[in-house]
């Protein structure tokens, strides 16, 4: 497991973290969350040691990271650092060497992640030859050669079209079955919600808010109800109690402000006629973040 402990880092006057704490469990995909400038960078390169960390600390299994250590960690950066006229197989066999694979490892590493990635076929090819979608899938495959024991990914995501998402997504669900923590950071909240376990939101160099998704769903959030009825369910902005937020035809979405104001929605409705559905709203993950920041 790795632990952020209270990390904090400053640039001149300007403070970039404050005292960050979350822990990347094994065998979890947890999202680091916030808007541009918040910190989720620099504290990515403090895990990775490329930046010293002023203050807290940063330990794997309950020990201080070491450079032995560090080398089994896998990262793949936002800007994209491979070389561009290298041989896109060439080069991530030699970053498998440089992370102390042998030759033979490294080469069957190197085939096995380029056709789970689709790019077997562009082995020999130049990354400056590849479509910048093409070129991302080639990133993650340095990211991963060395079957890296830790995970951090900065905008994993960025670039990739529906298909080639969901071969990426193949990719990292299956190391993190394996037990391999995962930790990655990306602006498409909707692709979040759907790979993450764990949420970590960080704004102004604080964290604001972490934890399991769905105990951050019943955090966060104001109560909502959905109500679907057969016949047209305008009659509920007449109910006290409450706060319509949206009508459309036999489907009702409304706020309580009032206790047990929900079920007094649902009597009204049941003495109206058939309910076909009535059910809370569970927050997106959209929802969380703006209110967490």
């Amino acid at each position: 497991m790795l632990t952020v402990a209270s990390i904090s880092r400053s640039f001149g006057d300007n403070r970039v973290l404050d005292g960050v704490s979350f822990e990347v469990r094994p065998g979890r995909m947890t999202g680091f969350l916030g808007a541009n400038g918040s910190g989720k960078t620099t504290t990515m390169r403090i895990v990775l040691g490329v930046l010293a960390a002023q203050g807290g600390s940063v330990t794997w299994h309950g020990e201080p990271v070491t450079g032995q250590v560090r080398q089994r960690f896998g990262y793949m950066p936002e800007e994209r650092g491979l070389y561009p006229k290298m041989g896109v197989g060439e080069q991530i066999q030699w970053l498998g060497r440089l992370h102390g694979l042998n030759r033979d490892t490294a080469r069957r590493n190197t085939a096995r992640l380029l056709e789970q990635l689709e790019l077997g076929h562009r082995a020999g090819d130049r990354l400056e030859e590849l479509s910048l979608g093409n070129q991302q899938r080639a990133q993650i495959a340095a990211a991963l050669v060395h079957d890296p024991v830790l995970l951090i990914l900065d905008e994993p995501f960025s670039g990739l079209d529906p298909i080639a998402v969901e071969t990426v997504l193949g990719v990292l669900r299956e190391r993190a079955s394996a037990g391999v923590p995962v930790l990655f950071s990306s602006h498409q909240l909707s692709l979040v919600e759907r790979l993450c376990d764990d949420v970590v939101i960080i704004s102004g160099g604080k964290i604001t808010a972490s934890g399991a998704r769905d105990e951050l769903r019943a955090r966060y959030g104001t109560p909502r109800f959905e109500l679907v009825v057969d016949s047209d369910a305008g009659w509920v902005r007449d109910v006290p109690g409450i706060r319509v937020v949206d009508v459309d035809g036999s489907r009702a979405v409304f706020e309580p402000l009032a206790p047990d104001a929900d079920q007094a929605v649902l009597e009204t409705a049941l003495r109206k006629g058939p309910v076909r559905g009535f059910s809370p709203v569970v927050p997106t993950l959209d929802e969380i973040f703006m209110e967490a920041i």
